[in-house]
């Protein structure tokens, strides 16, 4: 355990100093080509602002996690790394989305453009044999066959890729959600002995905290603040739900059998995927499309409801490491199906206390027209 806890911090410290490294490039290049995220109606920043922070990503993570196998191998002697059929697919997967993410930051891409891509990527997943196969006594339900399972996996991963991009409204939030996402499937994994996956993990880890240094941080007039773009915010959504599948699947071969690795996948998540669900919900009650982009997604909420961005991030974190460690004190000790039932009901109080701030100020609660704010 010592050594597998060394390799995971020298592949987060390696990404952290590649991000320090590649950030500043990265902000020079949009100055010199005029690439910013210009303000609107229904954005919260008002500078224009460098959108290609996610750029940096996957190449600190790739370096951190080639630069830990070689130190590891110049240490042990050992030279050989296996990689399943389920990591191949993973990683064409992973460079279609981070690919779309890219040039949609770059020149832009069509919804439907980018939704295809997610829906491709996902497909893959189920095809190398990496699938939700089990629901662990969720709702009764045990073991679940392929036909049933695959198309639940694509559903699913699109889900959670999309619900950590939708929720990158504020800066910092689905960095920071990520992050404490990523730390579980961390812990989570090398537990099971899965340490690629945690070097994996912790490249990722590590490039999320220049990230956020520049982001949280950064002055705009001194061309140090960023935003991480689709590039960034679709790459972490679609690793996050491929983890998700990873540690939620029953297979002997790889983990031993646990009843609580599905509540855990969706305990590290419940903050995005809550958030999407409720405000698709109130879309299609106030009868408005639901795909449309709107001010309704938690962090619009609190700074309706008062709150500064640094403080709606904090609470919303919060809100977040709350909701894990509940679950984490309920697991083994209630039904899964209850727990969740606890979770939707500390998610429905939370948002009437938000909403009860909000009326308190004369705002509405869900604004149907941006011209309502």
């Amino acid at each position: 355990m010592t050594g597998t806890l060394l390799l995971v911090s020298a592949a987060f410290v390696l990404s952290a100093l590649c991000g320090f490294i590649f950030i500043p490039m990265i902000l020079n290049f949009c100055k010199e080509k005029n690439l910013y995220d210009i303000p609107n109606s229904r954005k919260m920043h008002l500078n224009a602002t460098p959108r290609l922070g996610g750029i940096s990503f996957l190449p600190s993570m790739f370096l951190a996690f080639i630069g830990t196998m070689f130190l590891f191998n110049s240490f042990t002697g050992y030279d050989q790394v296996t990689f399943s059929l389920w990591s191949l697919y993973f990683f064409i997967s992973l460079a279609l989305v981070y690919g779309v993410g890219l040039i949609d930051d770059l020149i832009g891409l069509g919804a439907k453009t980018k939704f295809s891509a997610q829906i491709m990527a996902a497909f893959l997943m189920p095809l190398a044999g990496l699938y939700f196969n089990d629901f662990y006594g969720f709702l009764g339900i045990q073991e679940i066959p392929y036909y049933i399972g695959a198309p639940l996996t694509i559903f699913l991963i699109v889900f959670i890729t999309n619900s950590i991009n939708l929720i990158d409204g504020i800066d910092g939030l689905a960095a920071g959600i990520s992050f404490i996402a990523l730390t579980g499937f961390l812990i989570c994994l090398v537990n099971e002995g899965l340490e690629l996956y945690g070097i994996l993990i912790a490249g990722l880890m590590g490039v999320l905290v220049p990230f956020l240094y520049f982001n949280l941080f950064g002055d705009p007039a001194k061309n140090r603040k960023l935003f991480m773009g689709d590039s960034g915010s679709l790459t972490l959504g679609f690793i996050l739900g491929f983890l998700a599948v990873k540690y939620s699947m029953d297979n002997p071969n790889v983990m031993f059998w646990r009843p609580d690795c599905l509540l855990l996948s969706y305990t590290f998540l419940i903050v995005p995927t809550f958030d999407v669900v409720r405000v698709s919900a109130a879309r299609f009650f106030h009868h408005t499309p639901v795909f449309k982009a709107d001010k309704n997604h938690i962090h619009h909420k609190l700074i309706r409801a008062g709150l500064t961005q640094h403080q709606t991030l904090g609470c919303i974190l919060l809100l977040a490491l709350t909701l894990i460690g509940v679950n984490l004190l309920l697991s083994g000790n209630i039904e899964s199906t209850y727990i969740v039932v606890i979770d939707i009901t500390v998610w429905i109080i939370f948002h009437q206390i938000v909403n009860i701030a909000i009326r308190k100020k004369g705002l509405p609660v869900f604004l149907i027209k941006e011209s309502d704010e």
